[in-house]
Parts: C-alpha cells; structure tokens; sequence
C-alpha cells in the first residue's frame, strides 16, 4: 500500500435522546469536536460507538449525514462494519467505498467461536470478492473478550498477502501486547493499531500505525500530540505525556469505557442525554462525569 494508514483514531460515541433515538446535533457537535481536537480520522460504530444496539439502517444515515452535513469529509471515516452475517457485512461495507471513506473496520463473524482460521478467511475473502473494488481499504478488529473469536497473526498476514492493497490494517483491543507485536512483526504489510493509547509509543517504535481508542473521545488532543512527538521518534518527549494519558485511560476503564466517557461528557456539556445508553447496557452514573474530569490534562 502507497500510504499506510495512520493516526490517531476515534471510535465516536452514539449519543441518545430519552426516547434512544440517536441525538443527531450532540452527534454531530461530538464528532465535529474530535476532528478538530486532533483526531486523523473517525470511526463511527465500533464497540465504542454501541454499534451492535444500531440498526444497519440507522449505522448508514448517520454516516451519510456526517458527511452531507460537512462534519467531516468521507475520506475521514473508518465506520465499523462488522456482522455475523456475511449479507450484512457486505451492505455496510458497500455503502462506505461507495460513499469514498477512508476504509472499513471490521469484526469477525462473532458467536461462531469454533470457526477456524480457514473458516474466517473463507469469510473474509468471500467479503472481498463480492464487493469487487479497488477502494475497499479492510482494517481487521480484534476483540476477542467481546466477539469469542479472534484474528490470529497468521490469519490477518496470510489475508494482506492475498489481497495487499485492500487488507491493510488491524485494531487490536485485546490488551494483550505480545498479540500486537506478534501482528506488527508477522503480518508487515499491515498498519496495526493498539486499542489503547498505552501501547501507542511501544507500537510506533516498532512499526505500529498510532491508536484506536475509546479515550480519544475525551483526551484526543494530549494523544495527538503525543503521536505527533512519537512519529518524528521524539521518545523521550512522547514517553513524557504518557502517565498523564495512562492516568485518564485508565479511569476511563475502571468506570466501564462508555458509560464512564458519556458521564464525562453528560459533566462537560451540561446535557444529561450523554447519560443515556441502549439495552442491554445501564444508563452511565453521573457522579462517574466529575471523577473521571480530575484526570484529563
């Protein structure tokens, strides 16, 4: 691939109204804030996006919308499209090359836990073949906690080697560093992505692509600077920021990732429709929004 992808990466929340449909203008406004914070790029309806309580239906408006509305231009968004249904994978990712975005995030086929790697080739290949175009960009999303399954190194290297320019990426949130390394130094076509902020200087020293993180929600702009420093191998400077970062990652995590981030933004705004998730998830705590503020820069 000409140019890696790269950066610094927001999977955007999903606001709701009290009747849970998504709060279009805390959308925008949120989305907007991130860009211009310092996000490279979105990532609309990831796992910390809801984007499994999201009808494919609404998951393609409100990328369509993003864009209509000059938010954000298509060429910055990276929309989760990931089903366990290979029809459903095909329409969302479709609908985003055909839109022009930057590429497509997506999970495997979760509930199959017993798929093999060849299975999840299968899966992924067919995908490909079916949509037929040079632009499909595929940043594979391993989450293994979440989905049962995983994408092995072996698998993710074997998919870039068969399709170079259109596998091109891999989000890693299993925490699990040596998985990360184990991706970056197997699969090296591939831009890898840590789930978590934590792991962006470690990953960039040796090749990785920036992050993915549901904390570039609230403290995208220390992040950026921190890849910005990191990008032109200033360690050091990089290395610096990184317990303050660490610091509100990890709050962030001990409040449960998106109710503690909503709570935070339900503090900051003054709009108590941050506080809202949909089922099977609890509305966020707002006592969780002032605690969690102490620990941004």
């Amino acid at each position: 691939m000409k140019d890696r992808l790269r950066g610094v990466i927001t999977p955007v929340l999903t606001p709701y109204n009290d009747d849970l449909g998504i709060a279009i203008d805390l959308y925008l406004e949120h989305a907007g804030g991130c860009l211009t914070a310092g996000a490279h790029y979105l990532s609309p309806f990831g796992t910390t996006s809801e984007a499994l309580s999201n009808a494919p239906r609404e998951r393609m408006e409100m990328l369509e919308l993003l864009v209509s509305s000059g938010t954000v231009r298509a060429d910055q968004l990276m929309p989760g499209t990931g089903m366990n249904s290979l029809e459903e994978t095909l329409i969302l990712s479709r609908h985003a090359v055909e839109m022009g975005c930057a590429g497509v995030m997506t999970l495997p086929p979760f509930f199959y836990v017993t798929a093999s790697d060849e299975g999840l080739y299968r899966y992924f290949s067919q995908l490909i073949e079916a949509i037929a175009s040079d632009a499909l960009k595929i940043c594979l999303y391993h989450i293994p906690q979440n989905t049962g399954i995983g994408i092995s190194p072996t698998l993710a290297a074997r998919l870039n080697q068969a399709f170079p320019e259109i596998v091109v990426a891999y989000k890693d949130s299993s925490g699990d560093w040596e998985n990360t390394k184990a991706v970056i130094e197997t699969a090296p076509g591939i831009s890898v992505f840590p789930g978590s902020e934590s792991f962006l200087i470690d990953g960039m020293k040796i090749g990785g692509g920036g992050c993915i993180s549901a904390s570039c929600n609230s403290n995208v702009a220390a992040i950026r600077a921190m890849f910005d420093q990191a990008a032109l191998a200033q360690w050091d400077a990089a290395e610096a920021m990184l317990p303050r970062i660490k610091q509100h990652r990890l709050a962030i995590q001990q409040g449960g990732l998106i109710p503690a981030l909503k709570a935070l933004k339900a503090y900051q705004t003054g709009d108590a429709r941050w506080l809202n998730l949909r089922p099977p998830l609890e509305n966020a705590d707002p006592n969780l929004g002032p605690e969690v503020a102490k620990t941004l820069t």
